[in-house]
């Protein structure tokens, strides 16, 4: 980082400055409620669902904040880069660990079932009801 970059980053105005503090207090309200989310919720599933969509919108709440006050160059662009990381791979991740579960065998709560595979070319939808019938078609 050079000495203007540093000089700007520590004079950052009053708008700057609150959009920073928003920032990072907003991203750390999510991380928090991401982690009593892991700890209270009952399976593999629901935990999941809670570390991937409330760790990710704080984690780059805080990644946004730090390129808000750094400025999109140097630091700043590192953040974005980190933002964009973030948004591609928490949701992969998240689905390929419910993927994994389902096929272990880990059970669902009472009443939820994972949806049935329709085959290709099958006239028959997800619920087992006939799709032409279901249109009107006969």
């Amino acid at each position: 980082m050079t000495a203007a970059e540093t000089a700007a980053a520590a004079t950052a105005g009053p708008v700057r400055a609150a959009l920073v503090i928003l920032l990072t207090v907003v991203g750390s309200f999510f991380l928090v409620v991401g982690t009593i989310g892991l700890l209270r919720f009952p399976n593999v599933y629901n935990r999941m669902h809670a570390t991937s969509k409330a760790t990710t919108l704080g984690a780059a709440s805080i990644a946004l904040a730090a390129t808000v006050y750094y400025l999109p160059h140097g630091d700043g662009l590192m953040a974005l880069v980190t933002v964009l990381f973030l948004f591609l791979t928490a949701p992969t991740g998240a689905h390929m660990i419910s993927q994994a579960a389902q096929r272990m065998g880990v059970p669902f709560l009472d009443g939820v079932t994972w949806p049935k595979q329709v085959a290709s070319g099958d006239a028959d939808t997800a619920d087992g009801t006939d799709a032409d019938a279901a249109n009107g078609d006969d």
